[in-house]
Protein backbone atom coordinates (compact mmCIF):
# COMPACT_ATOMS: atom_id res chain seq x y z
CA UNK A 1 0.00 0.00 0.00
CA UNK A 2 1.59 3.59 -0.85
CA UNK A 3 1.58 5.80 1.97
CA UNK A 4 -0.92 8.49 -0.06
CA UNK A 5 -3.30 5.49 -0.14
CA UNK A 6 -2.92 4.31 3.81
CA UNK A 7 -3.08 8.44 4.69
CA UNK A 8 -6.18 8.56 2.92
CA UNK A 9 -7.89 5.25 4.73
CA UNK A 10 -6.54 6.80 7.97
CA UNK A 11 -8.24 10.24 7.54
CA UNK A 12 -11.52 8.26 6.57
CA UNK A 13 -10.94 5.99 9.60
CA UNK A 14 -10.50 8.76 12.17
CA UNK A 15 -13.57 10.52 10.99
CA UNK A 16 -15.40 7.38 10.88
CA UNK A 17 -14.54 6.48 14.77
CA UNK A 18 -14.97 9.98 15.75
CA UNK A 19 -18.03 9.91 14.81
CA UNK A 20 -18.87 6.32 16.15
CA UNK A 21 -17.23 7.77 19.54
CA UNK A 22 -18.72 11.40 19.83
CA UNK A 23 -21.97 10.14 21.42
CA UNK A 24 -20.44 7.46 24.47
CA UNK A 25 -20.90 9.04 28.10
CA UNK A 26 -22.73 12.27 27.02
CA UNK A 27 -24.75 14.04 29.05
CA UNK A 28 -26.98 17.16 28.51
CA UNK A 29 -27.17 20.57 30.65
CA UNK A 30 -30.71 19.78 30.77
CA UNK A 31 -29.94 15.56 32.10
CA UNK A 32 -27.47 17.03 34.50
CA UNK A 33 -30.02 19.89 35.72
CA UNK A 34 -26.81 22.55 34.79
CA UNK A 35 -28.58 24.27 31.88
CA UNK A 36 -26.65 27.58 31.19
CA UNK A 37 -28.59 30.88 29.87
CA UNK A 38 -28.44 31.22 26.83
CA UNK A 39 -27.29 28.05 25.51
CA UNK A 40 -29.56 24.89 24.53
CA UNK A 41 -30.41 22.39 27.12
CA UNK A 42 -28.88 19.26 24.73
CA UNK A 43 -26.19 21.14 25.16
CA UNK A 44 -23.12 18.72 26.47
CA UNK A 45 -21.83 19.68 29.74
CA UNK A 46 -18.86 17.61 29.24
CA UNK A 47 -17.77 16.68 25.85
CA UNK A 48 -14.43 15.46 26.50
CA UNK A 49 -13.19 16.06 22.78
CA UNK A 50 -9.39 15.06 23.68
CA UNK A 51 -10.74 12.03 25.15
CA UNK A 52 -12.73 10.87 22.31
CA UNK A 53 -9.92 12.04 19.56
CA UNK A 54 -7.46 9.63 20.94
CA UNK A 55 -9.96 6.82 21.07
CA UNK A 56 -10.28 8.00 17.35
CA UNK A 57 -6.72 7.53 16.70
CA UNK A 58 -6.28 4.57 18.09
CA UNK A 59 -9.39 3.45 16.20
CA UNK A 60 -8.37 4.70 12.80
CA UNK A 61 -5.03 2.95 13.07
CA UNK A 62 -6.17 -0.29 13.73
CA UNK A 63 -8.65 0.01 10.86
CA UNK A 64 -5.82 1.22 8.87
CA UNK A 65 -3.20 -1.64 9.88
CA UNK A 66 -6.00 -3.98 9.28
CA UNK A 67 -6.93 -2.92 5.23
CA UNK A 68 -2.89 -2.99 5.10
CA UNK A 69 -3.23 -6.31 6.02
CA UNK A 70 -5.93 -6.90 3.56
CA UNK A 71 -4.75 -5.14 0.71
CA UNK A 72 -0.80 -5.45 -0.01
CA UNK A 73 -1.74 -9.70 0.06
CA UNK A 74 -4.62 -8.46 -2.35
CA UNK A 75 -1.70 -6.41 -4.34
CA UNK A 76 0.70 -8.71 -4.56
CA UNK A 77 -1.72 -11.40 -5.97
CA UNK A 78 -2.19 -9.40 -9.34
Amino acid sequence: MEPVGAVVIFVISWWLCLFMVLPIGVRSQAEAGEIVEGSEAGAPVRPMMVRKAIWATIGAAVLTVLSGLVIIPWLAGH
